[in-house]
């Protein structure tokens, strides 16, 4: 036999043994979790109240979508339809896109002969005085604003679920709204910088005036058992710090990252990172806003607020839990107060740590308007144990209430509570788009 030949013979009979011997050893590979039938476990926070939450995790394979463009979110989306839905998200989609799926600009969207320096000329303080903006100029700044809008405002129906696939799920410059819907789930999204191009002037908004944006990240309005799990929020491409002045106050391009109100209710926020950001978690409308009684009822746990200035979350009305938290505060950031106690606001706060420099206090970490109860048990600052409560009260300057630590109401509706520290740990490695386990 020649020694081709024979090596050939070898050749082929290792090959076999090795298809049997990897036959035998080496496990077949497992596919992937769906994570867009995963719906909200048992027990998850207010979201599993009552029927809980499974978002889109009945839906048909028909309403089944893998979108890679806005054209494709728009269209799975079926103009926020309530019909079973799961949507994944694949790479970066840029709300800012024509139909053909080029960028669009502030400039694309100004129309009626709007132009900021024009703007800016007609409502200056100095001359307009205090009245609302009105006028050419002001209805210019409308149209414009509502040209950005029909592309930027993706309305999520009932009965949805959007994931993001893998670890590089954008989506920028969008701003989700569930208005009116039930039943929602939002997971595994890196959602940037719902930029506004076209914020209104103020006059009279804290005496001295200010620029007021209209788009959150994402907006639950009147929305009712929603789960927002493993999310990053930020500004990310256009930083409120990098904007110009403009009468005296920052040229504001971003409003919330998070915004629950006008009665929504039964809502888990879980394993999520804020950041980066100004106001980042507003809880309640406003003041008057009586008609929430009863209502906003919100858990928010195992999130990290990181360079967020305040609303972390600011509360009126809502029963909100909040426990097993991480903020951290950068040398040098600016700060105002993480947690904000507003009227009728009922916050149970259990064992949640604060990472700040010196300059910020224990004081600091919280303030009140017209709220009157805070319950905080097992916080730690900087690593020391500290009872926000006590040390709010007794540094008090007389601007804000005393607080009480009853209020009204103790939470059934969660998994384990980790300590402070343990739960530091695990939120610094897990919580985020990208890291769902």
């Amino acid at each position: 036999m020649r020694s081709g030949t024979r090596n050939g013979v070898r050749f082929r009979r290792i090959a076999a043994l090795a298809a049997v011997l990897g036959t035998l050893c080496v496990p077949a590979r497992a596919e992937a979790r769906d994570i867009g039938r995963d719906t909200l476990p048992a027990n998850d926070g207010w979201a599993s109240a009552g029927a809980g939450t499974t978002g889109g995790a009945a839906a048909d394979d028909a309403h089944v979508h893998t979108v890679t463009d806005r054209a494709g979110l728009v269209r799975a989306l079926d103009g926020g339809s309530d019909t079973p839905k799961i949507i994944r998200i694949a790479g970066t989609i840029d709300a800012n896109t024509d139909d053909d799926g080029d960028r669009l600009d502030c400039a694309d969207y100004a129309t009626d002969g709007y132009r900021l320096r024009a703007y800016l000329a007609a409502y200056d303080p100095r001359t307009w005085g205090a009245a609302k903006p009105s006028g050419p100029q002001e209805e210019a700044r409308q149209a414009s604003a509502a040209q950005q809008a029909e592309r930027i405002v993706l309305p999520v129906g009932s009965n949805t679920t959007i994931v993001g696939l893998g670890r590089g799920a954008v989506l920028k410059g969008a701003s989700l709204q569930v208005r009116n819907a039930d039943n929602v789930i939002l997971r595994n999204l890196d959602l940037r910088d719902a930029y506004d191009c076209f914020p209104v002037w103020q006059p009279n908004t804290g005496g001295l005036g200010d620029w007021k944006t209209a788009y959150d990240n994402i907006w639950l309005t009147g929305a009712t058992h929603v789960w927002v799990d493993h999310i990053t929020a930020s500004d990310q491409g256009h930083p409120d710090e990098d904007e110009p002045t403009h009468f005296a106050r920052n040229y504001l391009r971003h409003d919330g990252l998070l915004d629950v109100t006008n009665g929504s209710d039964l809502v888990t926020v879980s394993w999520s990172r804020f950041v980066g950001h100004d106001k980042a978690m507003l809880i309640g409308s406003g003041d008057t806003a009586t008609g929430d009684r009863g209502k906003l009822r919100v858990t928010v746990h195992h999130n990290q607020f990181e360079s967020i200035v305040q609303r972390a979350p600011r509360v009126r009305f809502g029963q909100v839990h909040l426990y097993d938290n991480r903020y951290v505060v950068p040398e040098g950031a600016d700060y105002r107060y993480s947690l904000g106690v507003s009227t009728e606001s009922a916050i149970y706060a259990e064992n949640n740590a604060f990472h700040t420099p010196g300059q910020v206090e224990v004081a600091d970490l919280v303030k009140s308007w017209n709220g009157t109860a805070l319950h905080q048990t097992g916080t730690l600052f900087n690593g020391w144990p500290v009872d926000l409560l006590a040390i709010h009260n007794a540094y008090n300057s007389g601007s804000e209430r005393d607080l009480t630590a009853d209020v009204g109401w103790t939470p059934t509706l969660h998994g384990k509570i980790d300590s402070a520290a343990a739960a530091d740990r695990e939120v610094a490695r897990g919580a985020g788009a990208g890291r769902i386990p």
